[in-house]
């Protein structure tokens, strides 16, 4: 069984490297699924060293030794765990086979940088009714024409078994974050002294591609995969300024659709800007719209190509980081976040590299993603300037909710390699829980009309 797992993940490799194009495979390589692959189509078993341990289901309810109760910050399931070893720049050419580029820039850049690095935990998990989509989406999901929209598939990974970075892609932007969810997060962009004035946002979304009652992807309801509104409420010079999007799933018929709402007007107006490399709200010009949930909208201005696999060490299970014992001070410090609090393991990952195309702008000339096996989120990206240079990296910290199971970022940093500067976001240490299933959220609640009453300071 483990040659012929060998042999399979092998021969899926080489198809992802040549971009072949098999969206709906035949359903016995879906039936695969949860046997000698994960329900997301990622390797089963572990590696030959041990370092990386088989899949046996993730994290599907609260471990006893948490404590957890509904309505707590998730306990981090690890917090006995002694750290296995400690990377800087002074020892970082031991390591640096399972070091990306970003990482190492990292660490060369700032002195106070280090990795802690733990065991490793294949925790992620879904929902069942995940896992039942991601077997049907195997067999019929597909890309539109010209790529930029997914038809056939519904819930969880629109390809479970992907045959192309672009599909890959799809399977990040629409990966399952449950169907309502609201949350109220905080964030800062500390100067290069390490002062910062904390930003605080409500946002919530329903997100019709995880309906459970939606048949396909044709069925989404105007074309619309997520209704997300974004309402900033400190500090007040920023306060009621609210954002909302609509997302399109199929971008052949509509594109995206945004709308801000300024309490200084008063006044509705279209935002066309909200996309793409245009600066993302409440980031000070250190990230783009796109680098939100660390890729979102659009893929059509790169071509995407899946380099290989790879095992590297990541942010997992991050939920240290994201504990309520700490204060934002303690975590937002100069030059990057505290790195006592963040976690390190090696994981496998799909490499996937954008090149923007010919006829395209963006000030990304490239991003070097880092794709999870067993989740499909972008755990790291590289991003390089119009020179080719290394211009900033991305991280997310990622946890299992275990009560749902979700399994995504619970945070998310950015750096800035050329200014010293950095963007944190969604840290929610300080702030109430995020609600999974915010069953009373309704679609006539995200129109144009409606966010004028979200928008007081």
């Amino acid at each position: 069984m483990l040659n012929r797992n060998k042999m399979a993940m092998s021969l899926l490799a080489t198809m992802l490297m040549a971009g072949t194009a098999l969206a709906g495979v035949p359903q016995e390589q879906a039936d695969r699924l949860g046997k000698d692959l994960t329900p997301y189509g990622a390797d089963k078993a572990g590696n030959k060293a041990g370092t990386i341990p088989e899949w046996t289901g993730g994290i599907t309810s609260p471990p006893a030794s948490t404590g957890f109760k509904k309505g707590m910050h998730h306990p981090n399931p690890f917090a006995s765990e002694k750290p296995l070893y400690t990377i800087t720049a002074a020892n970082m050419d031991q390591y640096k086979d399972v070091l990306t580029d970003g990482y190492k820039a990292m660490l060369k850049t700032y002195p106070t940088y280090k990795m802690i690095v733990y065991p490793s935990h294949r925790t992620c998990a879904a929902p069942e009714l995940v896992y039942t989509a991601n077997k049907k989406n195997a067999v019929v999901g597909e890309l539109e024409a010209d790529g930029n929209g997914v038809k056939g598939s519904i819930m969880g990974a629109p390809f479970p078994i992907p045959s192309s970075g672009l599909e890959m892609v799809w399977n990040h932007t629409l990966r399952y974050r449950g169907f309502k969810v609201t949350r109220q997060y905080s964030g800062a962009v500390p100067t290069n002294g390490g002062d910062y004035t904390l930003f605080t946002a409500q946002d919530e979304a329903i997100l019709h591609w995880s309906d459970p009652a939606t048949a396909k992807a044709e069925d989404v309801p105007e074309n619309v995969s997520i209704r997300y509104l974004n309402n900033t409420i400190g500090p007040a010079r920023l306060a009621g300024n609210v954002v909302l999007v609509h997302e399109a799933l199929n971008l052949s018929k509509n594109v995206r659709q945004a709308w801000v709402y300024s309490p200084g007007t008063r006044r509705v107006r279209r935002a066309p800007d909200i996309a793409y490399d245009n600066p993302l709200t409440n980031g000070d010009a250190l990230a783009t719209s796109d680098m939100f949930d660390m890729y979102n909208g659009a893929p059509d201005r790169y071509n995407w190509t899946v380099m290989g696999r790879k095992e590297i060490l990541v942010a997992y299970n991050d939920y240290e980081v994201g504990s309520e014992k700490y204060q934002y001070a303690d975590i937002f410090k100069r030059n990057h976040i505290n790195q006592d609090l963040m976690r390190y393991e090696l994981h496998r990952v799909w490499v996937v590299q954008a090149d923007l195309k010919k006829d395209a702008r963006h000030i990304y000339s490239k991003r070097i993603n880092y794709v999870d096996e067993d989740s499909y989120n972008f755990l790291t990206t590289e991003l390089y300037d119009g020179r080719g240079e290394l211009w900033r990296v991305q991280e997310s910290q990622l946890v299992n909710y275990y009560d749902s199971p979700i399994c995504t970022l619970n945070s998310d940093t950015s750096y800035d390699l050329q200014n010293g500067r950095y963007l944190a976001e969604a840290f929610k240490n300080q702030e109430p829980t995020i609600n999974n299933q915010a069953d009373e959220l309704q679609p006539d609640r995200y129109t144009p009309d409606r966010i004028r009453s979200l928008g007081v300071r």
